[in-house]
């Protein structure tokens, strides 16, 4: 199996800052047609949407699942992915599809969530088959939601890979509210009612595998086991390579981190721990 990881070149070490600077300075900034029957309507307009879906022309075109990259909070999906994981991947022959969430996904994760479901209803079908999802941080928390509460969702779906992703709050998102507080960032503090609602159920589900990759460094997920989701193959970085310092933004796009993805991507079942 291949090996080559998504490195950051010279010239994308702006990129790298600003996805820095965002997480450090976070802020606040016709309903779809219904989905099938047991799911909620989409509350989302369809053409805001279909707008923020961005794929291959010829999706569907390789022999490889799709992947739909989701992004974290207080960037877009360019600055996580565009230069790291969606080139990456795409060289490997898998069709990458990413979505930009609203406000850069500072807003309420219900409805950023729509965004994914659409994502992911597309991509199925137009590849006739399912396909595979990544999350960053609180991108996790958005396919959670999207798979919890659109059933239908789960039998489109193959793989999902959470990096770094506060499965039950993180200690940062209730220090960021003392003053003011975007409401994505009130609703992954430890205890909101988003969270016991999300964590109230089965936190796998559907016939999908799970894989939850996070590192003892991370110190915007803080502590760094509430990366660590019941029912799901979670992996420590620094248990595949003890050494290794890998930060929250570090996960996007270091070489260890890349090759368990890839490993999760194209085994049956999740990654190896």
């Amino acid at each position: 199996m291949p090996t080559a990881a998504p490195a950051p070149r010279p010239l994308r070490w702006r990129a790298l800052g600003a996805l820095c600077a965002a997480l450090l300075t976070l802020s606040p900034a016709a309903p779809s047609a219904a989905t099938p029957m047991g799911d909620p309507p989409l509350s989302v307009p369809a053409d805001r949407l279909a707008a923020a879906l961005d794929c291959p022309p010829d999706l569907g075109g390789s022999a490889r699942d799709a992947v739909l990259l989701v992004h974290g909070t207080g960037v877009d999906a360019d600055l996580n992915w565009g230069w790291n994981y969606a080139p990456a991947l795409s060289e490997l022959g898998y069709d990458v599809c990413t979505v930009d969430l609203p406000g850069r996904s500072l807003v309420d994760v219900q409805e950023s969530a729509e965004y994914v479901v659409h994502a992911l209803t597309t991509m199925r079908a137009a590849t006739g088959r399912k396909v595979d999802a990544i999350g960053h941080s609180q991108g996790g928390l958005q396919l959670r939601w999207a798979l919890t509460y659109w059933p239908s969702l789960r039998g489109s779906v193959d793989d999902v890979v959470s990096l770094g992703t506060p499965e039950y709050g993180a200690a940062a998102g209730g220090l960021a509210c003392i003053l003011s507080c975007a409401p994505a960032l009130h609703q992954m503090s430890p205890g909101s009612a988003f969270l016991k609602a999300l964590n109230s159920g089965d936190p796998t589900p559907g016939d999908v595998s799970y894989t939850g990759i996070y590192t003892r460094d991370d110190l915007v997920v803080t502590p760094y086991r509430t990366s660590v989701r019941q029912g799901a193959r979670n992996i420590k970085v620094q248990d595949v390579c003890g050494v290794r310092l890998v930060t929250h933004i570090g996960l996007v796009y270091d070489s260890v981190t890349f090759r368990l993805v890839r490993d999760a991507l194209d085994r049956p079942g999740p990654a190896a721990s």
